[in-house]
């Protein structure tokens, strides 16, 4: 006669597992929707009784820092288990519907469509804005500066190449017209994209930076394709976009917005060789941003001819007990060897501490402009 094969008994885990009813979660987050929309639309309701207040004021729609304030509060509120990155995309599409509500606002930037400077606009602006490709830097600066704009994302510094030296040299053009408005920083990831299969790659275009930015990935995955630079990354893409059918064998290292709006396959994501990599962008417009209580301001300078002075203006922003933050320098394009300085510094132009130093510093000065105080980029757009 046969043994009888005992069951196995169900282990203390499996006794233990709660019993999910899949119908109704989904039931209570059906519910939970319904009130968030109801919720949204009362927001709304206010968002557009404010819109009505600004207009007939002449205030501008997109107010620096009360969205600083806003996102300070949000993010003070939330306890998890949403990451607080989350919350903050959430919302900066709540604040771009509201934009819509009270006012269409259009948004200048550096070209073409798909570029950084698009996906740092829409990361920042969100996606019921308009945006227009202004394909140079000076000419987002310029449009600003004609109003044929609202406001206007132009790239000042990458943590990896430096200062940008067209918009440096913009600002000495426009300084009259335009001030820094916001601070803006954000994640670059660089891709890898094409219509054909990964191993069927046989050459890349991108910009030359790019190509440095990702040479030790290229190198290992990439060691004979042929390197093609072109004016842009999103130039780049649109290239791979419009290559003939039979033609195979290009990909282009950009963004995946660029791949999205081109219709291009995204082979390998972040192939950058640091993490790290970032660039820091200005929102600039016609008007001053009010303070938020954590503030950064822009000035830009010449020294007067004569020993010390530049030591003399770093040393009056010390004295006045304002730390300065970046400090940068581009010919001034009036004689050889003398330059224009830029410099950012903590504090709001109307901070006593800022005035202080301001004042000091215009005496030992041929020119001192400040560009513009701003709220300070907290958060980094990923």
């Amino acid at each position: 006669m046969s043994k009888r094969t005992k069951s196995p008994k169900p282990s203390s885990s499996a006794r233990s597992a709660p019993s999910i009813n899949l119908p109704e979660l989904r039931q209570r987050i059906d519910a939970i929707d319904r009130q968030l929309v109801d919720l949204l639309n009362a927001r709304s309701s206010l968002v557009v009784e404010v819109g009505k207040y600004k207009q007939a004021n002449n205030i501008p729609i997109y107010a620096p820092h009360r969205e600083a304030e806003v996102l300070s509060r949000v993010l003070g509120h939330n306890k998890g288990p949403l990451p607080n990155r989350a919350v903050e995309g959430v919302y900066r599409e709540i604040m771009s519907g509201s934009f819509a509500l009270e006012k269409p606002l259009s948004i200048g930037f550096l070209g073409p469509p798909g570029s950084y400077s698009h996906l740092a606009a829409k990361r920042h602006f969100g996606s019921s804005v308009q945006f227009e490709d202004l394909h140079e830097i000076a000419g987002v600066f310029t449009e600003v500066a004609r109003g044929h704009v609202d406001y206007g994302m132009v790239p000042i510094e990458n943590s990896i190449h430096g200062s940008v030296a067209e918009a440096l040299d913009s600002f000495a053009k426009f300084h009259t017209s335009v001030n820094v408005y916001a601070e803006v920083q954000l994640e670059v990831h660089h891709a890898l994209l094409a219509n054909c299969a990964p191993s069927m790659v046989r050459r890349i275009y991108s910009k030359p930076e790019v190509f440095s930015q990702c040479r030790a990935w290229l190198a290992t995955q990439y060691p004979r394709a042929e390197q093609i630079a072109v004016a842009s990354s999103s130039k780049a893409v649109q290239m791979v976009a419009e290559e003939k059918k039979g033609t195979k064998g290009s990909a282009a290292i950009g963004s995946t917005l660029a791949a999205e709006l081109y219709g291009v396959n995204v082979l390998f994501e972040k192939i950058e060789d640091r993490s790290d990599n970032l660039t820091r962008f200005f929102v600039i417009a016609r008007q001053h941003a009010s303070p938020s209580g954590d503030d950064k301001t822009s000035v830009m300078f010449t020294t007067l001819n004569k020993p010390g002075a530049l030591a003399r203006v770093l040393a009056d922003f010390h004295d006045a007990g304002v730390n300065l933050t970046h400090i940068d320098k581009r010919p001034s394009g009036r004689s050889n060897w003398t330059y224009t300085f830029f410099i950012d510094a903590q504090g709001h132009r109307s901070d006593k501490p800022m005035l202080d130093a301001l004042g000091r510093a215009k005496k030992h000065c041929k020119e001192l402009v400040v560009l513009g105080s701003y709220p300070r980029s907290r958060r980094i757009l990923g």
